[in-house]
């Protein structure tokens, strides 16, 4: 059977047409990179640029790189780059702050956008914690109540005194792939404000923000976007939403006038209304080179191959990890499935250490659950394979003979 798995692989990296981007990226074939959904892999261009950046445009211009070397307009500018990522026509996305900031910005935003009559906000109940600290104080600060539902539930929960529902496009936990047009559609039918999460699903599946009727949106970029450790985040606001957008956090920079220096606040125009301070320039610099990647890359084409690694890798599990030793806990339906597996098992801490020490590199999220993040530029099947093979074998070595042996 291993032999036949191997050969497998090898047959369908041969077959891949993404398979080559790999060679864009900073790693190393004795490592299996499988925690792209937590940090992604180094762009291999992007230190040269980063170079260029810091003894030049800093190092040389100075001041005179926030005009001559773009600085000032790179929130938008980026922002317009990963638009196509997550199906949005130019100008609605800006790029800033961390993620929780932005769900801060959107979810009183949206309680704003609302009638007074509408004081509760839905939020997933299976969320990222971040994302539920922000909008319980969020609801404080508004003065709405805050109702946690699981994201099937919302169409149901989703009512007249409903504000806004924020929901999780892919569950960190356990990759599930949470159904964003119906669940938006039923939020917008019920007069509220959709606002998502896309941190687990941009750069890796279409998301279709304009297509379906998405409100607002936030995301990081250090994930499958590989834009690094603390890379800037973003904020969507759809274009029928910007002008009447009050953001929480008016700072300077989205201002209509930022060097007019003037007491009173006046927003800018459009998604600028996102921006709050001075930029962070040498990270967002780096997000932006490695965007490079994704020149000429079709995110249906991520998908396809993202959804063959997860089936493949699953298939390798099944063949070679005892039955009984794991369970997954991500859907095998496409629809509902993200770019991840998460495996649960017995001692997982410990298996996750040994799995890293063996050169397969996940990551754990306790107390019992092991994920495995294929991030489709850079990952092939052979690794699909290995790291399957290799779990295999450290299962034996850390829980002893397999359950009925």
């Amino acid at each position: 059977m291993s032999d036949v798995l191997r050969e497998n692989a090898l047959r369908l990296d041969t077959e891949d047409q993404l398979g080559k981007l790999r060679e864009k990226f900073a790693l190393d074939d004795a490592t299996v990179y499988l925690d792209g959904n937590s940090l992604g892999a180094l762009p291999a261009h992007v230190p040269a640029r980063m170079a260029d950046v810091i003894t030049r445009e800093w190092g040389q211009l100075r001041i005179r790189s926030w005009d001559e070397s773009g600085w000032w307009t790179a929130p938008e500018r980026i922002g317009d780059r990963i638009a196509p990522l997550v199906g949005a026509a130019p100008g609605q996305i800006v790029v800033g702050d961390s993620t929780s900031v932005n769900v801060f910005k959107a979810v009183v935003a949206a309680a704003r956008l609302s009638s007074d009559d509408r004081d509760e906000i839905l939020v997933d109940a299976t969320t990222f914690p971040t994302d539920g600290y922000i909008a319980q104080s969020a609801a404080r600060m508004t003065g709405h109540r805050l109702v946690p539902v699981a994201p099937a539930d919302v169409p149901a929960a989703v009512g007249p005194r409903t504000a806004a529902a924020l929901v999780n496009h892919v569950d960190y936990r356990t990759g599930r792939l949470h159904d964003l047009p119906g669940i938006t559609a039923a939020v917008r039918d019920a007069g509220a404000l959709a606002v998502w999460d896309l941190c687990h699903s941009a750069g890796a599946l279409p998301v279709g923000l304009d297509g379906n009727g998405v409100d607002l949106a936030v995301g990081c970029t250090y994930k499958y976007l590989n834009g690094g450790p603390g890379s800037p985040a973003y904020l969507y606001v759809a274009e029928r939403h910007q002008a009447a957008f009050d953001s929480p956090l008016p700072g300077w920079n989205s201002h209509a006038d930022p060097f007019g220096m003037t007491p009173g606040y006046e927003a800018a125009a459009g998604a600028l209304r996102g921006r709050v301070g001075t930029p962070d320039i040498l990270s967002m610099l780096a997000l932006e080179a490695a965007l490079d990647v994704w020149d000429g890359v079709g995110i249906e084409d991520v998908r396809a191959k993202s959804l063959a690694l997860t089936d493949f890798f699953l298939e390798c599990v099944r063949a070679y990890v005892p039955e009984g030793r794991v369970e997954s806990l991500t859907p095998e339906a496409h629809g509902e499935r993200g770019s991840q597996v998460a495996l649960r098992c017995d001692e997982a801490p410990k298996v996750m250490a040994e799995l890293i020490a063996r050169g397969v590199v996940g990551d754990l999220r306790r107390p019992d659950v092991l994920r495995f993040g294929f991030t489709p530029l850079y990952v092939g099947f052979a690794d699909a394979e290995r790291a399957a093979r290799v779990l295999a074998d450290v299962l034996g070595d850390v829980l002893g003979d397999a359950p009925g042996s």
